[in-house]
């Protein structure tokens, strides 16, 4: 890859890191902007036009959801290096709208969650626990920390570390907030072992790569950590019809997202006829 392209892309890795931007972020961020740089074989990002960009993405088979993320990257590099003064133009936010797929959640069913809690041992189901009853993502599983658990009036919370070092408060049952309490290593708080929950080399903590490739190991193949959110979300919605209170448990900031992630089941769609009948 030419220079001028790695030594901007870094710029801006930098700068977001100054901001805070989580490192899965970054990862993505980094990758899509350098795989544009090398589909368009330009010798620097000033020289790239809106026209280069269509034909080079053009001829790409990419998923919709792929499209856009390397629109998004795109747009957002671009707009640092005008603030840079880099280049005049953002020749990304002329590319095609790429329309959002029709949402197809797909949680972990109840025999791929009892398979977890059978399989698992005491550290990954409480993994697994954070995920599918509490509705974590794998990097807010790999962050918590004794001093997140809490005791409100009407039971216990946890803080969560979110995505861009968002925080926000979740309610846990007490069974879990037990868990929680024993710490690293399965002993109480009282006895001095506070800290991490999941103690390992990144900043302290295990990575969210770490945590995601323990959870799925204990699922059959092509599921995923992050379907246990995906089954959060659709029980959650199922027992309240709240969408908004499962909207501020995942903290998520759109409600279209969570619908993304909440699924339609038979019987709701059965209850709706009803109803209209």
């Amino acid at each position: 890859m030419p220079s001028d392209w790695e030594h901007a892309i870094e710029e801006w890795l930098d700068w977001l890191r100054a901001g805070g931007v989580p490192k899965t972020t970054l990862r993505l961020r980094r990758g899509h902007v350098r795989r544009a740089a090398r589909i368009l074989g330009t010798t620097s990002p000033s020289i790239v036009s809106t026209d280069l960009l269509v034909v080079a993405f053009a001829r790409r088979d990419w998923s919709p959801e792929h499209r856009r993320g390397m629109r998004t990257s795109l747009i957002k590099f671009y707009d640092w290096a005008i603030e840079r003064g880099m280049t005049d133009t953002n020749p990304a936010t002329a590319l095609p709208k790429v329309p959002e797929s029709r949402p197809r959640p797909r949680p972990a069913t109840d025999r791929i969650w009892q398979q977890i809690l059978i399989q698992a041992g005491p550290r990954e189901r409480l993994m697994a626990q954070l995920a599918g009853e509490v509705g974590l993502r794998r990097a807010e599983v790999a962050r918590v920390h004794t001093n997140d658990l809490f005791e409100e009036l009407d039971g216990w919370s946890l803080v969560v570390h979110g995505k861009g070092g968002k925080q926000r408060t979740v309610p846990v049952s007490d069974a879990l907030a037990r868990e929680i309490a024993k710490g690293p290593g399965g002993h109480t708080i009282g006895r001095g072992r506070s800290g991490w929950l999941f103690p390992g080399q990144d900043d302290g903590h295990l990575s969210p790569d770490t945590v995601g490739k323990l959870i799925s190991e204990l699922m059959p193949d092509g599921w995923s950590m992050h379907k246990l959110r995906h089954r959060f979300a659709t029980r959650a919605f199922q027992g309240t019809r709240n969408l908004l209170a499962v909207q501020e448990a995942l903290g998520h900031a759109s409600v279209a997202t969570t619908q993304r992630y909440t699924a339609i089941t038979r019987d709701d769609v059965r209850a709706a006829v009803q109803a209209a009948a």
